[in-house]
């Protein structure tokens, strides 16, 4: 599904540097190359502030602590997300609430939020899933209506854009993840938020440094230890000017899945990606969707092929957080979706061989279904 050692064989010159720029260096910690990297990554999105973080689910975690949610407060999003972003909200104390998806690009289905606010939202956390931006209008809307944060999730759309405004550059705040399988991956765990409200960067950097506003001293709880490390931070550094390089090579894998698949989706067939109207789509995953993906998935095992379910059991139905009280049924779209969508392997430097053994084995399981 994903490989980084093509990548880093063409990178490996510049990587290596980064490290050596850091050993270096003489400051393993918040040094230059964080400075640097927050610097740049803001100015990428046109936002003023950016604070690195350890990983993204503290990203998502410390983003909502610094909007001021916390126990008791409930923040609204969708199951059909990385564990992750669940156990963000659990961990700053709070309560999610969920609503269901779209059908066409599972992405929010926004028109269903007004309707779980209650007089304990703190927060909309909506999920850019996929590599595409949700329509985030009519949360500022409610937000503006109630009294709401608004914290991004880009964990999976970095570079993406909706309307032309960038994501993360819409809310309050927005949290990204730098995971190796990323859109702008490292080479171990980091995250971020980014912000243009001066005074959520701040709690963001007191949060991650024990809650401390100068060194040995705690001016705020609770108060982590979530910096991000100096060597990723370099690396990512790097990887940065090569970003739009990292999309562009994103889609043209999904044009050649595109062309050689596109006649599988009849009804009842192959369903392909959907790109929301005004969205510009990087494509962090390429999720198809047929009746039969268990099926599938199983005769593709016989061709060497195996792929990831993204994701099987949506967040609401795990045992782990059973006590939400979220019955089977209670997000239809959801629950239906999880047993139908599959991941083809997408990165950038996927070889073209490997592109074609999967178009040409998946067009052969499903013509013989």
């Amino acid at each position: 599904m994903w490989d980084y050692l093509p990548e880093y064989e063409q990178e490996k010159a510049d990587l290596l540097d980064a490290v050596t720029t850091v050993f270096e260096s003489g400051q393993l910690i918040l040094g230059k190359s964080v400075q640097g990297f927050e610097a740049e990554f803001a100015a990428y999105h046109g936002i003023a502030h950016c604070a690195g973080v350890d990983n993204g689910t503290n990203a998502v975690k410390l983003g909502l602590e610094a909007l001021g949610v916390g126990p008791g407060d409930e923040v609204i999003t969708v199951s059909n997300t990385a564990a992750p972003t669940v156990v963000a909200i659990d961990g700053a104390g709070a309560t999610p609430v969920f609503v269901d998806i779209r059908e066409d690009d599972y992405l929010m289905d926004t028109d269903q939020v007004a309707g779980a606010i209650t007089p304990r939202t703190k927060a909309l956390l909506p999920v850019h899933l996929y590599g595409q931006c949700v329509d985030l209008a009519p949360l500022e809307r409610l937000a503006a209506e109630h009294g709401l944060a608004i914290l991004e999730d880009c964990a999976q759309a970095h570079g993406a854009r909706r309307n032309g405004r960038m994501a993360g550059t819409v809310g309050d705040a927005a949290a990204f993840s730098f995971y190796p399988t990323k859109v702008l991956g490292g080479y171990g765990d980091g995250g971020a938020i980014v912000t243009d409200d001066e005074s959520v960067d701040r709690n963001v950097r007191q949060l991650r440094y024990y809650g401390m506003g100068k060194r040995y001293y705690v001016v705020r709880t609770p108060g982590h230890n979530s910096r991000l490390d100096e060597v990723q931070a370099e690396i990512l550094r790097r990887k940065l000017r090569r970003l739009d390089a990292y999309v562009a090579g994103r889609r043209a894998v999904a044009r050649r899945y595109a062309e050689g698949l596109g006649d599988l989706t009849a009804p009842g067939g192959l369903t392909l990606p959907v790109v929301a109207e005004g969205n510009e789509h990087v494509y962090y995953l390429y999720v198809v969707r047929h009746p039969r993906r268990d099926e599938i998935i199983e005769r593709l095992e016989r061709y060497d092929i195996s792929l990831n379910i993204s994701y099987p059991w949506p967040v609401h139905t795990m045992t782990g957080f059973a006590e939400l009280g979220y019955a089977k049924g209670s997000l239809p779209v959801t629950e239906r979706l999880a047993d139908e969508i599959f991941s083809l392997p997408m990165y950038p430097s996927l070889p073209l061989d490997r592109q074609d053994k999967v178009i040409s084995a998946l067009r052969e399981v499903i013509t013989d279904l």
